[in-house]
């Protein structure tokens, strides 16, 4: 359902305190400008910026990763949908939404449950505890990017290996996300794992080399 709207609220989720920040946007505050989102602990802003010929630039914090990821949209979305997410690429959280809202609300609350549950697995106390934790264990986000890459690759040509039954080259089914102690893979059908450390640049060019993963 698309909205017939000349304003859309705009949140993300800051990595230091856990706070929902959310604010309305309007095309004519972007009009040249610069928006920023800030949260009232001081420590994290969202920007969105006019990118010219229909799109705009944003610079969101992320809860997991150490740096903020950058997304260029088109307007059309920021203002024109119900509801519009943007994940973090690396743990497929989302991390940023717009739209309606009720709808902001209401995706703000779900991450927030699911971020509890990231944070009971792991034995963390608070949201900025998670988003330190993170940050110790990928200080070089070269590594995170080569462990990204290398397990897409053996997604793509089905060398990932679980105990679900699969012919030989055939896609599964499998979360990627990056936690604490490094980039977790699971199956989402039988559930084995495998977390690949992630604090190691040298240890991650040697995975560059992996022909195939297996899961516990």
């Amino acid at each position: 359902m698309v909205l017939n709207t000349k304003q859309t609220t705009v949140a993300y989720r800051c990595p230091h305190c856990g706070t929902g920040v959310m604010s309305a946007v309007s095309p004519f505050a972007l009009r040249g400008n610069m928006v920023r989102l800030k949260c009232t602990c001081g420590q994290s802003m969202m920007e969105i910026e006019p990118a010219g010929e229909g799109k705009v630039r944003l610079k969101v914090p992320c809860i997991i990763c150490p740096k903020p990821h950058h997304y260029t949209i088109s307007e059309k979305m920021l203002f024109g949908e119900e509801l519009f997410l943007l994940p973090c690429a690396y743990s497929d959280i989302n991390i940023a939404a717009m739209g309606e809202l009720n709808h902001v609300k209401a995706e703000l609350a779900r991450t927030e449950l699911q971020l509890l549950d990231l944070m009971e697995q792991n034995g963390i106390s608070d949201f900025k505890a998670l988003h330190e934790e993170a940050e110790a264990a990928v200080s070089d986000p070269q590594v995170l990017d080569i462990l990204m890459f290398v397990i897409r690759d053996l997604d793509e040509e089905g060398k990932i290996y679980c105990r679900c039954e699969k012919r030989e080259g055939e896609e599964g089914d499998y979360d990627v996300e990056v936690t604490p102690k490094g980039v977790t893979v699971t199956c989402r059908r039988c559930g084995a794992t495998k977390t690949l450390p992630a604090d190691s640049l040298l240890d991650a060019h040697e995975f560059l080399n992996a022909t195939e993963l297996y899961l516990d």
